[in-house]
């Protein structure tokens, strides 16, 4: 047993990113951009990753001026754009300690109008993709990995793969379905991937202000605060300060889990009936 009188339990030492390298799937926009400006603010370096040039362009324009940001436009349902990813990555920083599996869709429709489309579009980027990516970059991070410091599969799940959610009012069958399994294949992962010294955990984050939440902060901002029993919406140093937990030496013996960040609103029956 090591002797705690030696040990550092500074937060500047637990805490620190200094030196790791990471990659932010969805992350030009909503919690990737948050997410890669709180990596890059406490010490790491960052890739980010969306399908779109100009949206990438704009967040790197942004993100510069926090630390040592790279962008690139890769769609991670694709492929070839998820080899050409691993090749950039693998050129600009040589390994990777921190993959950020965030990239994500939605949709919602009542049954009756719900399309194969849309269900497949959705389980196909939240969680097919994950799954790819995770296996695409083992080489990258097994490089970065040891026992001492693992390197970290960071999958964002949700609340909503947790509970029923109502509070949008329109159903949203595939993500909640999508979400509930990224989180079992968050704990399969890390039972696999443990021995290569590797740890995949999941953040189930309830609402926070993005382009995903902008209908429903405009229609139902004051039911969705009702339902939460801290009544409000996330705050963006509440995602950053769980990732950077994970991503740290704080978190270097966490592995398989699913943390919701959610005020509580997943294990919450809310105060009114969503049915009006």
């Amino acid at each position: 047993m090591t002797d705690a009188a030696t040990d550092d339990f500074k937060i500047s030492n637990l805490f620190s990113l200094e030196g790791k390298t990471a990659l932010v799937t969805g992350g030009s926009s909503g919690l990737g951009l948050i997410m890669a400006k709180g990596l890059l603010l406490n010490g790491a370096r960052v890739m980010i990753a969306s399908r779109k040039k100009e949206k990438c362009d704009l967040a790197l324009e942004k993100l510069q001026q926090y630390g040592d940001c790279s962008a690139m436009a890769a769609d991670v349902t694709d492929a070839g754009d998820r080899a050409a990813l691993v090749s950039a990555v693998e050129s600009t920083f040589g390994s990777l300690c921190i993959l950020i599996n965030n990239a994500g869709a939605n949709w919602g429709a009542e049954i009756e109008d719900y399309p194969d489309t849309g269900f497949a579009k959705v389980m196909n980027t939240n969680l097919n993709a994950v799954f790819s990516m995770t296996r695409d970059f083992l080489p990258l991070l097994e490089k970065a990995a040891s026992a001492e410091d693992p390197a970290r599969v960071i999958n964002i799940g949700s609340m909503d793969g947790i509970h029923v959610p109502i509070v949008q009012r329109v159903p949203t069958f595939a993500y909640s379905a999508s979400k509930a399994a990224l989180h079992h294949l968050t704990r399969t992962l890390a039972v696999d991937l443990a021995p290569k010294n590797i740890t995949v955990n999941a953040v189930a984050p309830g609402f926070f202000e993005s382009r995903m939440t902008d209908y429903v902060f405009e229609h139902f901002k004051a039911d969705i605060e009702d339902d939460c029993p801290l009544h409000r919406v996330g705050r963006p140093e509440e995602m950053v300060g769980i990732i950077t937990y994970l991503a740290s030496r704080a978190g270097a013996y966490t592995n398989g889990t699913v943390i919701p960040v959610d005020g509580g609103t997943s294990i919450s029956k809310g105060r009114r009936p969503w049915t009006e």
